[in-house]
């Protein structure tokens, strides 16, 4: 498996924004996809944001689209989920995970396809005034 540590979450304002993080271990980063999820208490984990291979093709929950951006940097073995205009509902544990069969994102009509199988401890964002 590969190794994923997230990092940049915090307590912040509706309005505000956030870039988390997620790095990576191993030589084969750029091989693979990559995807931000987030778990509310009481919710079930949802998909947030995907992204290919080589950072060409991003895909964006519903929930979130034009205000979060996902972003891969595979020289630095980085993945990043820039979070802008946050609200209070966006408060939840973000996990990035990685999906090693694939190059790609299958994402249709609001469901992701991909098999991750290989996940991060999570990083807490809280949106509250």
């Amino acid at each position: 498996q590969v190794q994923l540590v997230e990092s940049g979450g915090g307590l912040v304002q509706p309005g505000d924004s956030l870039r988390l993080s997620c790095a990576a271990s191993g030589r084969t980063f750029s091989t693979y996809a990559m995807g931000w999820f987030r778990q509310a208490p009481g919710n079930e984990r949802e998909f947030v944001a995907g992204v290919d291979w080589i950072g060409s093709n991003t895909y964006c929950a519903d929930s979130v689209k034009g205000r979060f951006t996902i972003s891969r940097d595979n020289a630095k073995n980085t993945v990043y989920l820039q979070m802008n205009s946050l609200k209070p509902e966006d408060t939840a544990v973000y996990y990035c995970a990685a999906d090693r069969s694939t190059r790609y994102i299958y994402y249709s009509r609001g469901q992701i396809g991909n098999h991750f199988d290989s996940w991060g401890q999570g990083t807490q964002v809280t949106v509250s005034s």
